[in-house]
C-alpha cells in the first residue's frame, strides 16, 4: 500500500501537469477567448472507464465531468470498432455534444499516455473555439431549432496521426468555419498542451514507478468518495426543493423551468429533476453530460476542499432528467446549455442546499456567460473576424458577507478578456466598463455587483448575436434576501434603442459604424433579511456610488437616514 506521504507527493504531481498544461494551452493560443479568458480545461482520464483522475487547478470546472463523459464515450467506440484505434502520437478531435460534449464550440482533444506499449491513461483538454461555423459567427445562435445550424459537428476522429496532423480531415475542418486561417494557432497549442502534459506525466511514472502511480490513483479515487461522502453526513436527512427559471429558450417566449428534489439519505445524495420543463425547440437544451457535470461543480462549490477525482461524484446520484430538456438528443439546439442553462442547474442547488447548510451556500449568482458573438470585415486590415465577449456579474451574498462584483461565471475561472486587447484585435471601441451600479440584490449581506458596458463598432459591418439569460428574472435571494438585477441589452442604431424581444437572446443584428450594444449583466441575490443589514455598511453602498438614495430606500429602508 502506498504511504501517505508518497500519496501526497504524488497527487500533488498530477494536478501540477494539469497545471502545466493549462498554462501551455492559454500561453500559446491564438484567440482571446482562450488565451486572454482563459475557456480552457486540461485533465488526465482513466485508461479503462475514462474516469477523472486529475484536472487543473485553473480549468473551468464544468468541463470536469464533462471531459471525463467525453474520454469514456472514446474509449467505448475505440472498443467496438466505431472508431479506430490508436496509436503513439495520435490525438482525437471531438466536439460532439450528444457524445459527451457541451456546444459545438468546446472543441475537445484527446491522447493516449503510452507505457510499455500499453495504454497508462488519457489526457484530454478542451477549448472553446471562437467559431465552428454554423448560422452565425461565434455558432450562438438564438433562434436555432437543429444543431446544423450550430455549426460543424465531429465525432471523434484522429486529427493527429502518429503525430502528423491529418490535412484531409483539417480542410474539412477549415471548410466549415470562419476565419479558419485563424485556428491554425489554437490547434497547435491545444495538441502541445497535451504533449507538456505527457512529458510530465512520464518523468513522474519514471521516478516513482507506473504501479505505485497506479496504486495512488486508485486510493486517491477512494478517499475522495469518503470525503464526499464525510460532507454530505453535515447535510440533515431530508428532501430539500427548489426551482429555477430560464428566461426562454430563444424561439418560444416562454420561461423553461428547472424542478429538482435533493435528497439525502444514507451516505448519498439525490438529485431529482423530476417536473422540469421538456425539451424546447430552440438552443437552451442541455445534453445529459452537460447536466450531470452542473450537478458536480455545484456541489464542488459548496464543498471545494474534497479533491477533484471521478471519487467525488459516486455518492451522487441524478435522476429525473429524462424526457425533459435537461437530456436533450439529437438534433436538438445546445448552445446554450454549457454557459447558460449549466448555471440555472447550478442556481437550483444552491437555492435547495442553502436549506440545509445556510452556513456554506451562497445566494444565486448571476448566472449567465454573457455569450456575445460579433462577425464582421474589417476594412482597415482587409480581414473577417469573429468576435467573442464573455462577462463577469455579482455573485451572491453568503453567512459571511456581500457578495463579489464582477465575478466569474458559475461554471468557471474563465474571464473577461482585456478591453485593451478586444480594441486591438477587432474594429471596436469600448465606450463603457464599469460596476452596474444597484445590481445587487438586499439582504443582510448583499448580491455582488454585475458589469456594465458598451462597445461601438468603429468601422465596417458587423453582425451580432447573444444567448444570455436572467434577463427576464433576477438571480435568486435566499433566506429573505432579494434577487439580483435582471441582465439587460440594449442595441443602439441610428439613435434608436433596440431591447430584444427574448430580452437577452437575439440573433443576426446588422451593426455599422457607430452603433453600439450596451450590456448590464445581473447582480447576485442577497442573503438574509435587509431589514438586519449593518446601517453603516448601507450608507458606505450609499457614498460609493453602489446604489441611488432612492434604491437605499426602496431596499434598505431602516438605514435610508443613516449616517454617511
Amino acid at each position: 500500500m502506498v504511504d501517505p506521504v508518497t500519496l501526497a507527493v504524488i497527487q500533488a504531481g498530477l494536478q501540477q501537469v494539469c497545471d502545466e498544461m493549462d498554462l501551455t494551452f492559454s500561453r500559446a493560443a491564438f484567440s482571446p477567448v482562450i488565451a486572454e479568458a482563459d475557456d480552457r480545461s486540461d485533465g488526465i482520464y482513466d485508461a479503462t472507464d475514462g474516469s477523472l483522475i486529475a484536472q487543473g487547478s485553473k480549468g473551468l470546472p464544468v468541463f470536469v465531468g464533462v471531459m471525463q463523459f467525453s474520454t469514456r464515450t472514446l474509449i467505448a467506440r475505440i472498443r467496438d470498432a466505431v472508431t479506430a484505434a490508436p496509436e503513439p502520437g495520435d490525438i482525437y478531435i471531438v466536439n460532439d455534444p450528444y457524445l459527451g460534449g457541451t456546444h459545438l464550440m468546446d472543441v475537445r482533444f484527446a491522447m493516449p499516455v503510452w507505457r510499455e506499449g500499453k495504454i497508462f491513461c488519457w489526457l484530454s483538454n478542451t477549448g472553446h473555439w471562437p467559431d465552428t461555423g454554423g448560422a452565425v459567427p461565434g455558432g450562438f445562435s438564438a433562434s436555432a431549432t437543429s444543431a446544423e445550424q450550430e455549426g460543424l459537428r465531429l465525432p471523434p476522429v484522429k486529427l493527429f496521426k502518429r503525430g502528423v496532423m491529418d490535412a484531409e480531415i483539417w480542410q474539412i475542418i477549415c471548410s466549415n468555419i470562419r476565419v479558419s486561417e485563424q485556428r491554425i494557432g489554437d490547434v497547435k497549442a491545444q495538441a502541445g498542451a497535451l504533449l507538456v502534459g505527457a512529458e510530465r506525466l512520464c518523468a513522474l511514472l519514471d521516478r516513482y514507478g507506473d504501479a505505485t502511480v497506479q496504486e495512488a490513483i486508485s486510493a486517491m479515487r477512494g478517499l475522495a468518495a469518503a470525503q464526499m461522502r464525510a460532507m454530505l453526513a453535515l447535510i440533515p436527512e431530508g428532501t430539500y426543493r427548489a426551482t429555477a427559471t430560464v428566461d426562454s429558450d430563444g424561439v418560444v417566449n416562454a420561461p423553461l423551468t428547472i424542478a429538482l428534489s435533493v435528497t439525502r439519505a444514507g451516505d448519498g445524495l439525490t438529485f431529482d429533476f423530476t417536473g422540469s420543463s421538456a425539451p424546447c425547440a430552440g438552443p437552451m437544451n442541455s445534453v445529459r453530460a452537460t447536466t450531470l457535470s452542473s450537478v458536480y461543480l455545484a456541489m464542488r462549490h459548496i464543498f471545494p476542499d474534497v479533491p477533484i477525482s471521478a471519487g467525488a461524484f459516486e455518492p451522487l446520484d441524478v435522476t429525473g432528467i429524462a424526457g425533459t430538456f435537461l437530456d436533450a438528443a439529437y438534433p436538438r439546439p445546445v448552445s446554450g446549455c454549457a454557459a447558460e442553462v449549466s448555471q440555472r442547474i447550478a442556481e437550483a442547488v444552491f437555492a435547495a442546499l442553502v436549506q440545509a447548510l445556510p452556513d456554506r451556500v451562497t445566494a444565486a449568482p448571476a448566472g449567465t456567460s454573457g455569450n456575445f458573438g460579433l462577425g464582421g470585415h474589417d476594412p482597415e486590415t482587409g480581414a473577417d473576424y469573429v468576435m467573442y465577449q464573455i462577462s463577469g456579474g455579482g455573485y451572491g451574498g453568503f453567512a459571511g458577507g456581500d457578495g463579489i462584483a464582477n465575478g466569474c461565471s458559475t461554471i468557471g475561472i474563465s474571464k473577461a478578456p482585456p478591453v485593451e486587447i478586444m480594441e486591438q484585435k477587432f474594429p471596436v471601441l469600448y465606450r463603457r466598463y464599469a460596476l452596474h451600479e444597484g445590481s445587487g440584490g438586499a439582504g443582510k449581506h448583499r448580491g455582488g455587483l454585475g458589469l456594465d458596458y458598451e462597445i461601438e463598432l468603429l468601422r465596417g459591418t458587423a453582425r451580432a448575436s447573444f444567448v444570455m439569460d436572467h434577463g427576464l428574472t433576477g438571480p435568486q435571494g435566499v433566506l429573505g434576501g432579494g434577487d439580483g438585477a435582471v441582465n439587460r441589452v440594449e442595441v443602439m442604431r441610428d439613435g434608436k434603442v433596440l431591447v430584444p424581444e427574448h430580452l437577452s437572446k437575439a440573433q443576426d443584428i446588422a451593426l455599422a459604424p457607430g452603433d453600439s450594444v450596451r450590456v448590464r449583466t445581473p447582480g447576485g441575490g442577497g442573503y438574509g433579511n435587509p431589514a438586519e443589514r449593518d446601517p453603516e455598511r448601507v450608507a458606505e453602498d450609499l457614498r460609493l456610488g453602489r446604489y441611488l438614495a432612492e434604491d437605499i430606500q426602496r431596499l434598505w429602508p431602516h438605514a435610508a437616514k443613516a449616517p454617511g
